[in-house]
């Protein structure tokens, strides 16, 4: 089976991820999605990892609302100790499930800064990266950059498939703030 793995702090989730999510399993690309609901990103500040466990139920509660999507909400990550590296994610999917293809999903804002995570070519070149586009950033020019950096070091081609997703134009972060704010933010909600 061929997996898309979409981790995120998704709080909480919206439209946004909703979009990507059907657009992964749309004409065949992906098999099934599984949201893996991170406790704490090692890059971000601000979420913490004592709120995991309630946007985990979050997550799952509004997977269930969309009984058409393709998605498993997964808390692998839950049960792992900190930090919550994505190639240590994505190595633990493997050994649970040898039988099934895993590719992460990630938008062109963590393409950027893609040389930072932990074991970045490991993933690229054994998981391969699904991208959606991001308002601001190139996202051809992204993997063109990436692709180059392994020509020059003559080592196996990173596996980067550019999405043709929509754009949403929310984010979790305003809709927090709207929330916080009294505003009706239910439109953007999944």
């Amino acid at each position: 089976m061929k997996v898309a793995v979409y981790c995120g702090s998704f709080n909480p989730l919206h439209k946004g991820h909703q979009a990507i999510m059907e657009r992964l399993t749309r004409d065949g690309l992906f098999d099934i999605v599984y949201l893996v609901v991170s406790p704490k990103n090692p890059l971000k500040e601000g979420i913490g990892a004592e709120s995991a466990a309630d946007r985990y139920k979050a997550a799952v509660d509004a997977v269930a609302r969309h009984p058409g999507l393709k998605v498993k909400v997964d808390d692998i990550e839950l049960g792992m100790p900190a930090p919550q590296y994505t190639v240590r994610t994505l190595d633990a999917l493997k050994e649970r499930e040898p039988q099934n293809s895993f590719t992460l999903v990630i938008g062109a804002d963590n393409l950027a800064i893609i040389r930072c995570w932990r074991s970045y070519k490991k993933i690229l070149t054994e998981y391969g990266a699904a991208v959606y586009p991001r308002i601001g950033f190139d996202i051809e020019e992204l993997r063109d950059s990436l692709l180059e950096e392994c020509r020059r070091a003559h080592r196996k081609l990173y596996r980067i498939t550019l999405l043709d997703a929509p754009r949403v134009d929310i984010s979790s972060t305003e809709i927090r703030e709207g929330l916080a704010s009294g505003r009706d933010m239910s439109e953007w909600l999944m």
